[in-house]
């Protein structure tokens, strides 16, 4: 998506990999600055998505991500169990030491994790 000054509510939700909805959402919560133009939609500034981008400008399809702090990570030889406390929401990842080391993970660390699934099934 090229450099502009205002994106539209669509458009901003695309380059955050969100939904409308959630930018709406997060509107209504304070978590994104938003203004109105003449014809009352919202309008999102450029430095506004960038700041929630973050430093990674990286492109993925995925749309849930979990923004949070790393509260344990346990290693157990090729393997690494990550545990991230992001809002109300504990996610808990299995991911290869070599990533966690790559990352430079630890307790306390901020992390994000990118959920992409076609489905999750829990059964009792």
């Amino acid at each position: 998506m090229p450099r502009q000054t205002t994106y539209s509510a669509p458009e901003a939700a695309a380059a955050l990999g969100i939904s409308v909805e959630t930018l709406r959402r997060w509107d209504r919560a304070g978590r994104i600055r938003t203004r109105r133009d003449a014809a009352n939609r919202r309008v999102i500034s450029g430095a506004e998505i960038t700041r929630l981008r973050g430093a990674d400008q990286s492109e993925l399809s995925a749309r849930n991500r979990f923004r949070g702090t790393v509260r344990e990570i346990k290693v157990e030889g090729l393997l690494a169990q990550v545990e991230l406390e992001a809002g109300p929401f504990r996610v808990v990842s299995i991911v290869t030491r070599e990533a966690v080391e790559q990352l430079g993970l630890k307790a306390g660390s901020p992390a994000t994790a990118i959920v992409k699934a076609t489905s999750v099934m829990l059964e009792r």
